[in-house]
């Protein structure tokens, strides 16, 4: 049995949690590769089939959304999901037709507010009116009105499938909002990232909560915790840099406050064991690295550059176990015992 099977005997009132936890937990003892604190693994698929029926989805949204005109195009495109969802996700509990459908749904319900918002225009029309009238509600106010009506279908999503990256979904539409709400009040470029950054904060430590709930990774939290994380780390990490002013005065001086930024987020990622921290940084590293090699005039910048930072990668991905250990041994006890256990 499967970490599905297992959800639905929990729903059904076979078995109660605490029994399928032991279960799990019994399983990732007889299983090297199974699920566990450091493997980091979230349900993504549950086999061939999965792509097969991704796809026949992905075609017949895709021709709903091209043979209607936009407004309706987007929602027959919400409504087309939810359909699908009530088989594909509800009945057969196939993943990542469960994942594309979500998306697709809470894309088409903002899509089609902010389309109701603008009178049917887009947002090429919402710019150009703002290039004309120098008002930014024309471009703000729509994205916070689509933002907040996506994050309630992520939460009636939510209420009737529980598919795990609804969460992220729901949270995503409510960053939205926020960043047009403070660009609506303060039209910055600073309050924009600020805002941003305020908003990977908040879904970050809604993040921890799921993970400090399942230390051992055995639970549907888990899954929760991690797309909350994967969305939560480019909100943080692209406003640190572009307030520091990274983006538009590149060097060396550049070059070592990513590095040192980068530093400082390995050890937050080891602490938490969230590699996506990692990943969301690695397009500043890269960019600062080439640029420190290019003004050396050293030539092939971009090969030594992809050595040094893969040659990393690789080092830290095989002793991430080893590391995550003499990590928490270093922290405070009540720290080291909240966060995710190391085998």
């Amino acid at each position: 049995m499967n970490r599905d099977d297992l959800d639905a005997a929990v729903e059904a009132g076979i078995i109660d949690n605490q029994a399928r936890l032991r279960l799990l937990a019994f399983a990732a003892s007889r299983s090297e590769g199974a699920a566990g604190p450091d493997n980091e693994s979230f349900r993504f698929l549950t086999g061939f089939n999965d792509i097969f029926v991704t796809l026949a989805c992905i075609l017949l949204l895709v021709a709903i959304g091209s043979l209607l005109p936009p407004l309706p195009a987007t929602a027959g495109v919400a409504i087309g999901s939810w359909a699908l969802a009530e088989y594909f996700t509800r009945k057969r509990r196939m993943a990542l037709p469960s994942i594309v459908l979500l998306l697709a749904f809470v894309g088409g319900v903002f899509g089609f507010t902010f389309l109701a918002v603008t009178g049917g225009g887009h947002w090429g029309a919402a710019m150009a009116q703002f290039r004309q009238t120098g008002q930014v509600a024309a471009i703000f106010a729509p994205l916070l009105v689509a933002g907040l009506a996506g994050a309630a279908a992520a939460a009636g999503h939510w209420r009737r499938f529980r598919v795990p990256i609804t969460l992220a979904a729901g949270a995503a539409g409510l960053a939205i909002g926020l960043v047009a709400l403070a660009g609506t009040l303060i039209p910055s470029q600073p309050t924009i990232l600020i805002a941003c950054l305020i908003a990977g904060l908040a879904i970050f430590t809604l993040a921890m909560r799921y993970d400090v709930s399942d230390r051992l990774r055995l639970s549907r939290n888990t899954d929760i915790a991690f797309w909350l994380h994967l969305l939560a780390a480019p909100l943080i990490v692209h406003p640190v840099f572009a307030l520091s002013g990274i983006v538009d005065h590149p060097g060396p001086a550049s070059a070592a406050v990513v590095l040192i930024a980068y530093a400082a987020l390995t050890l937050v990622a080891l602490a938490i064991d969230r590699r996506a921290l990692l990943v969301s940084a690695l397009a500043y590293v890269l960019w600062a690295l080439n640029g420190l090699f290019e003004a050396g005039e050293v030539a092939t910048a971009w090969g030594f550059t992809a050595l040094i930072l893969g040659s990393f990668l690789v080092m830290l991905s095989a002793a991430w176990g080893h590391l995550r250990r003499r990590l928490l041994a270093q922290l405070p006890a009540p720290w080291a015992a909240r966060l995710p256990a190391a085998p």
